[in-house]
């Protein structure tokens, strides 16, 4: 344990702290309320990442009782584009680091991820000449909403076994011709529940998992200005995958005030338990190890 690191801005981390971060992944947590905020960074630190950045807004308390490489950082993480700023100035300030990027209650696995380190999985990724990697979204949601009324509970978390689909992504600036080896996915929460959900919000593939570089920029889309960054495998065989298990699109729903009267219940004949395991999303096809072993 140790005294985590704390900045009132982004610029004054920016400007202090260029050689505090471990060489290696580097995670960035972006915090929206204050639900399962330590949970995540926890979670995180088993995961092997070297260093911790967690972006606060105002008025939520900053976490105690964290290892040094934990940095505290109050940001406004609710305003307009505000992620993605933070994370292309993250990107400009330290290139040539594999970097990660989630919400408060939301959680890596990427496979054998019980017995082998985030630093393993992306040096092998990086031997696949590989700078970027798809993660898949899966909705997290709580068996019984009445008993957990923002539809988050660890204990009893449930995820759809099914209900996943992929659709061509096109490119508007070719005549709509399909992007190469991109794809849209979909499924969980936000397709159950598109009546509620923004089109622009419903496709569940995140590029969580980058190697940032000079003139690298995050878009609105969690894509890429660089094509090849936003594909989810490599010209000659499959690639690793890996999926963030978030609360997020539950919250969302029961927060909002249309949906909350309208859904009482996220169970569907296709929910089943999550056992916090990467072999069970391995088995549900919702991540890959492509060529790692």
């Amino acid at each position: 344990m140790g005294i985590i690191l704390k900045f009132n801005t982004l610029s004054s981390f920016l400007k202090t702290s260029r050689h505090s971060l471990t060489p290696g992944p580097v995670a960035l947590i972006f915090v929206e309320d204050d639900i399962e905020i330590r949970a995540t960074i926890a979670h995180h630190l088993m995961r092997g990442f070297r260093s911790i950045l967690v972006f606060i807004p105002p008025g939520i308390a900053h976490p105690e009782g964290f290892a040094s490489q934990v940095c505290c950082i109050c940001y406004d993480t609710l305003g307009e584009g505000a992620v993605e700023c933070a994370i292309n100035r993250i990107i400009h300030w330290n290139p040539d680091t594999w970097m990660y990027y989630c919400y408060n209650a939301e959680y890596l696995f990427y496979p054998f991820c019980e017995t082998r380190s985030i630093g393993e999985f992306l040096a092998f990724n990086t031997q696949e000449e590989r700078a970027a990697m798809v993660t898949f979204i899966i909705d997290l949601y709580a068996a019984d909403l009445r008993q957990n009324p923002n539809a988050v509970c660890t204990q009893t978390a449930q995820i759809d076994s099914s209900g996943y689909y992929a659709q061509t992504r096109l490119d508007p600036d070719q005549h709509n011709f399909p992007k190469e080896r991109q794809l849209d996915f979909f499924g969980g929460l936000r397709w159950r529940f598109d009546q509620y959900v923004p089109s622009t919000l419903r496709k569940i593939d995140r590029i969580g998992l980058f190697t940032s570089k000079p003139g690298l920029q995050l878009q609105p889309d969690d894509t890429f200005n660089d094509p090849e960054y936003n594909t989810y495998t490599g010209l000659w065989h499959n690639s690793p995958s890996a999926a963030i298990l978030s609360f997020r699109a539950a919250k969302a729903l029961r927060m909002n005030a249309t949906s909350c009267v309208a859904i009482d219940c996220f169970d569907w004949p296709g929910s089943i338990p999550f056992q916090w395991h990467s072999e069970q999303l391995l088995n549900l096809g919702l991540m890959e190890t492509g060529q790692w072993f």
